[in-house]
C-alpha cells in the first residue's frame, strides 16, 4: 500500500532522494531483503504444516477412540449410522489435513526453496551477486556525479565567502564617507578595497557559474545511466513480486478446504486480497518513494544573502567544521579478491591474489584508499579485497 511522502523541506528531501550520492542502497538491498522473506515465508507456512498434521492426528486419535464404543452402542439404524458418519467424516478430514500439510511442505516450500536457490547467488565473502551488480553499476554511474557536486558546492563556497568580504568593504567605505575623522588618503584606499572585492566577487561568480554549467549539462547522461540500472532492478523485482504472487496463491489453494460459508467467506476474501497484488503499482510506489520519481531539489544557483548585522565592535567568525578523514597509520595489509583495472587517474589496478596496503578506511561511496608496493597511491573498491 502505497503512503504520501511525508512534508519536508527541500533539504531534507534532496538529501533522501535517490539522485543524490549513496541513496541508491535501499534499492540494492531488495535482494537481500527478499532472499530473506523466503526463509521467513518458509518458516510461516512449515509450521502451519504442523499445525495440520497435529489436527489430523488428534482428529484420527478421537475417531479411532470412538469407533468400538460406537459400533458397541444399542442405537440401530439410521440413528447409528448418522452417529458413526461423523466418525468416518473425521477421518477423511484428517487425511485432507495430512494431505494439506505434505503440500505445505514438499511442494510449496520446497518450491520457494528452488526459486530462491536458482534466483539468489551468494558470493563466497558474503552478500549476492545481484546485490554486487547493481551496487557497482550504481556506484559507477555516480562517481562523477558526486565528483561534480563536490566541485560545484566548492565553487558555491568560494562565491559566497567572497560576496561576504565585498559586503564588509562597502559597510566600511559607507561608513568612512563623509567622516571628517578619516583622512581622504585613507578613503581612497578604502574605496579602492572594495572595488577590489567586487572584482573578486564577479570573477568568483562567473567560475560558479560555470561549475553549475558543467552539472546542469552533465545531469541528462548522469540520469540516463542510473534510471537504465535501477529499471533492470525494477524487472529483477518484478519477477520476484509476480512469483511470489504465485506461491502465496498455490499456498492458498491447498489451504482453501471447506465448504463452510463464513470459512469460505473468509477465504474468498483472502483470495481477493491475494489476487489484488499488483506489481506494476508496486514497483510504481518503490519508484515515487525510492527511486527516480522522487521529488529532488535539483543543483540551481543560489545568490548569496547577506549576514545579520553584529553589535559593533564585535566581527563575525567564519567557522568550518573539519572534515575528518580516517587515516591509518602504517596501513593495513589487503588482498584482492578480483582482477580490479582503474577506470580514473586516481583508482589503482590490480589482479586477483595481488597484496597491497590500505592506508583509508571506505568513505561513503565505498571506496578505500590504498598504496601498492610501489609506492603509487590511488582508491579501488572496498569489496574487491580482504584483510590478510
Amino acid at each position: 500500500m502505497s503512503t504520501p511522502p511525508p512534508e519536508n523541506g527541500p533539504e531534507d528531501v534532496n538529501n533522501r532522494s535517490f539522485w543524490m550520492p549513496g541513496n541508491y542502497h535501499s534499492t540494492v538491498k531488495r535482494t537481500e531483503n527478499a532472499f530473506l522473506a523466503c526463509n521467513d515465508m518458509v518458516a510461516c507456512f512449515q509450521e502451519r504444516a504442523r499445525v495440520e498434521r497435529q489436527y489430523a492426528q488428534q482428529l484420527s486419535e478421537w475417531s479411532n477412540k470412538w469407533k468400538p464404543l460406537v459400533d458397541a452402542s444399542p442405537l440401530y439404524g439410521s440413528l447409528l449410522q448418522a452417529w458413526q458418519c461423523f466418525l468416518s467424516s473425521a477421518d477423511r478430514i484428517a487425511a485432507l489435513h495430512s494431505s494439506i500439510c505434505r503440500s505445505l511442505v514438499s511442494e510449496d516450500g520446497d518450491r520457494i526453496r528452488t526459486w530462491q536457490k536458482d534466483t539468489f547467488h551468494k558470493k563466497l565473502f558474503g552478500g549476492f551477486k545481484e546485490s554486487q551488480d547493481f551496487d557497482t553499476g550504481f556506484a559507477r554511474a555516480q562517481k562523477p556525479w558526486a565528483k561534480k557536486l563536490k566541485k560545484l558546492d566548492k565553487a558555491k563556497a568560494a562565491f559566497h565567502k567572497a560576496s561576504r568580504k565585498e559586503q564588509a568593504a562597502m559597510d566600511r567605505e559607507a561608513h568612512a564617507q563623509g567622516n571628517p575623522d578619516i583622512a581622504i588618503e585613507k578613503q581612497r584606499k578604502i574605496q579602492e578595497e572594495r572595488e577590489l572585492a567586487r572584482a573578486e566577487t564577479e570573477k568568483v561568480r562567473g567560475r560558479y557559474e560555470k561549475v553549475l554549467e558543467e552539472v546542469t549539462r552533465y545531469a541528462p547522461r548522469y540520469m540516463e545511466e542510473m534510471e537504465s540500472i535501477f529499471d533492470q532492478s525494477q524487472e529483477e523485482e518484478r519477477k520476484r513480486i509476480s512469483f511470489l504472487k504465485q506461491a502465496f496463491l498455490s499456498i492458498h489453494r491447498h489451504l482453501d478446504v471447506t465448504n463452510n460459508e463464513g470459512v469460505k467467506a473468509a477465504y474468498n476474501e483472502l483470495h481477493n486480497t491475494l489476487m489484488a497484488i499488483n506489481e506494476v503499482e508496486d514497483l510504481r510506489w518503490w519508484k515515487n518513494t525510492q527511486g527516480p520519481g522522487m521529488p529532488t531539489d535539483w543543483p540551481h544557483f543560489q545568490d548569496w544573502t547577506p549576514d545579520k548585522k553584529s553589535k559593533k565592535g564585535k566581527k563575525d567568525l567564519d567557522l568550518k567544521e573539519p572534515i575528518e578523514r580516517v587515516v591509518m597509520i602504517g596501513g593495513v595489509r589487503v588482498r584482492a579478491l578480483y582482477d580490479y583495472t582503474g577506470q580514473e587517474t586516481d583508482e589503482l589496478s590490480f589482479k586477483a591474489g595481488e597484496e597491497f596496503l590500505k592506508i583509508e578506511d571506505e568513505d561513503d561511496q565505498g571506496w578505500c584508499r590504498g598504496m601498492m608496493d610501489g609506492g603509487r597511491e590511488g582508491l579501488y573498491p572496498a569489496n574487491y579485497v580482504e584483510v590478510v
